[in-house]
């Protein structure tokens, strides 16, 4: 393969709705490319994306696969993105290294969710999109429908590029108005005759061709100015004002594809590499590079794919990350498509290629030549679906947990991690496909069994009044014995308020001489405020961090349900020793079980995490989602519009949300679309508390 200068080169991202039919334009961009020789199906499992046991059993794409094919003397890489939410880190990958996205649009079906969910990906993450129309040779497919829902959706960005000849499962041909010309396909391996628009066309041609110059003028003032003067621009003059137009997010042509036929497809490129920007990298320079996707396959192990921010990359060379100082060795690099590898000696600023068994590396990670800075990161959307995962036979325990590690490692928007709060492994992801991934690949490529099942919620736990509490520990066993008393009040603590002075001690009001305090920040939030208030060596000051300790020790495992305790006062106002028998164990004790005994006759309440979420919905589904809303102690808060899609704004309990992708997708007919965000603890209500100590009640009797 030869060496491709940047301005040569061309990255393209293929994202869409699941079954609009990326993988077999992909299959067709490498036909044409003559990176293979015959096309792949589906249904045969043979494509060169879509290459995996899970991809081809399932018929949906997982995996962001890299491709590339050399055409018209310019390198095209494109990226084949999974259609489906669950696995949207490889589209947003994806976006870190490619200037330009082709959204795949099913002419059977016009603009779907999946559609507008990956254009506003797109539109997010600055990615200027072009539009191909696929599937026209299928007998549903309806043109005008197609072309009505993205002029609705995207506005006056859309223009035409070509419009079809008798779509349907009589499609062969279509009318150019770019290059006004007629195209016939004469087989399905992308032959065709390049003919004069026919008569009954040309008055459409001839307005769609006007439209498409205006569009054209409107991306570059020169262009502008000469539309106007001569009410005419050349085709490269249309190509350089609708690249303008392109790059700015203000165009986006639409092409007619069938991509199962190898119809439109070669037009489609070759648009691509005339118009298309190339890669603002630097070819001059220091070589740096960024890794945006890590894969493990058969028989090569661990590859890592990237792209050449700056300079030459060169076979041998030895780079180092600038956020950690590991250096690695490239010892082999190679240009990639699908699992086929092709070894190159060099790749240019611009290019993407692959590297195997690195030591450390890792998506989302730059490697560089001395002096080079890192590569800002990329922003994956926040997780929302979340379960726990258990080994099925214990013994297997640290190996499901390496294998969880291994998992996501390779994606990004999966999360493997030990709670120690819930004490339960918690893998996190974007919905429940995503997960049954995971699922899948523990069982079929570790051979591990593994239950996973909703997990613990992280309430809070804290008080709303005073309350006291006295603690005798005493142990007599033969020999040394253990003796410790301790006497305490607590009260809460709120943020800014200054120190009681007075206390209700046994009934009378008691003022308090506060000799020392420590105030700690804890890391579940919240604070922990310790007072020590005893006079006259009831206590020896030795002994005041044991009753800390052992206070402490109660904060982390509270007294109502176990979980986290938070924003509480400490007063040790009393308490007695032993000469003898007085040890910091009994203290701990006596801390821990006088703050237990105060913390339950101190209105105590179960806090919980909330939750802001924003549902993305068509209009139609708004009230069973509100509804839904309600019926899992939510609280509605707004409603915004985004083109044809309602957001609706909540606060949701965590509790409610498990499942939710799933329930969502299935209340809407899989029309919707949300965001998760923590937002802050509140008090559950009475109901809901009761069930909880009731409980926690029944567990702590069971492991009695």
């Amino acid at each position: 393969m030869k060496v491709y200068s940047t301005k040569d080169i061309r990255n393209v991202v293929l994202v869409g709705s699941s079954k609009s039919g990326k993988t077999m334009l992909a299959e067709a961009m490498l036909f044409e490319g003559k990176v293979i020789l015959r096309r792949g199906t589906i249904e045969g499992k043979n494509t060169v994306s879509d290459n995996t046991e899970y991809e081809q059993s399932n018929q949906k794409s997982v995996n962001a696969t890299p491709l590339y094919a050399e055409f018209q003397d310019k390198k095209l890489n494109f990226i084949d993105a999974p259609g489906s939410d669950d696995f949207c880190g490889g589209a947003i990958s994806a976006f870190k290294v490619c200037e330009t996205g082709v959204l795949v649009v099913n002419a059977q079906q016009g603009v779907e969710v999946g559609t507008e969910i990956f254009s506003r990906y797109a539109r997010q993450y600055n990615i200027p999109l072009i539009v191909a129309v696929n599937q026209l040779d299928h007998e549903k497919a309806n043109w005008e429908h197609t072309l009505e829902t993205l002029k609705e959706t995207y506005g006056k960005k859309i223009v035409q590029v070509q419009f079809p000849v008798d779509p349907g499962s009589s499609f062969k041909s279509f009318v150019d108005v770019l290059t006004m010309k007629y195209y016939v396909y004469k087989d399905n391996d992308g032959n065709y005759d390049e003919l004069d628009i026919p008569a009954q066309y040309a008055d459409e041609a001839e307005s769609l061709h006007q439209e498409l110059m205006e569009k054209a003028a409107e991306g570059d003032d020169e262009l502008m100015m000469k539309f106007f003067d001569t009410e005419s621009l050349d085709i490269n003059e249309i190509r350089s004002g609708l690249s303008a137009g392109i790059s700015k997010g203000e165009v986006m042509p639409v092409f007619c594809v069938s991509a199962k036929n190898d119809i439109g497809v070669k037009r489609l490129m070759e648009f691509i590499v005339n118009v298309a920007p190339a890669p603002a990298c630097k070819a001059d320079g220091p070589t740096s590079l960024f890794i945006f996707k890590t894969d493990v396959e058969q028989h090569l192990g661990d590859v890592s794919y990237f792209k050449v921010m700056s300079g030459t990359l060169k076979e041998g060379a030895d780079l180092t990350n600038p956020e950690t100082g590991n250096s690695e060795r490239l010892s082999a690099i190679s240009a990639v498509a699908g699992a086929n590898k092709v070894k190159v000696s060099q790749i240019s600023a611009g290019d993407i290629g692959c590297v195997m068994k690195l030591k450390n590396g890792k998506a989302d990670t730059t490697l560089a030549e001395a002096g080079v800075n890192a590569i800002e990161h990329i922003v994956y959307p926040d997780a929302k679906y979340f379960c726990a995962v258990k080994a099925a036979d214990k013994n297997d325990e640290a190996k499901v947990g390496e294998a969880l590690n291994k998992i996501a490692s390779q994606d990004p928007t999966l999360n493997a991690h030990y709670d120690n709060e819930r004490r339960q492994t918690i893998l996190s992801g974007m919905g429940e496909q995503h997960i049954n991934f995971a699922k899948w690949r523990m069982k079929n490529e570790f051979k591990l069994d593994a239950e996973f099942f909703e997990p613990k919620i992280p309430y809070r736990e804290t008080i709303t009044k005073q309350a006291v509490a006295r603690y005798r520990h005493k142990k007599q066993s033969g020999g040394a014995g253990q003796f410790g008393e301790v006497a305490l009040l607590i009260c809460p603590y709120i943020e800014g308020q200054e120190q009681p002075k007075n206390f209700k001690i046994d009934g009378k009001d008691t003022a308090l001489a506060i000799k020392g305090t420590e105030l700690q920040e804890l890391a579940w939030g919240g604070k922990l405020e310790f007072n020590n208030c005893v006079v006259g060596g009831a206590i020896d000051l030795s002994f005041m961090p044991a009753i800390l300790k052992g206070i402490n020790q109660k904060m982390t495992e509270g007294p109502l349900t176990g979980s986290y305790a938070r924003d509480i006062r400490v007063y040790v106002y009393d308490g007695k020793m032993h000469p003898v028998d007085s040890k910091e164990i009994a203290f701990i004790i006596a801390g821990r079980m006088a703050f237990s005994m105060a913390f339950k006759e101190a209105g105590p309440k179960i806090l919980e995490p909330i939750y802001d979420v924003d549902i993305t919905t068509p209009a139609d589904y708004v009230g069973p989602c509100m509804s839904d809303i309600t019926g899992r102690r939510g609280i509605f808060l707004s409603q915004d519009m985004d083109g044809n899609f309602a957001v609706l704004h909540a606060k949701i309990p965590l509790a409610s949300l498990y499942r939710y992708s799933t329930i969502l997708s299935s209340l809407t007919g899989g029309a919707a679309t949300f965001t998760m965000k923590f937002s802050e603890y509140q008090q559950v209500p009475a109901d809901v508390q009761k069930k909880l100590l009731e409980e926690y009640a029944a567990q702590e009797k069971e492991e009695e």
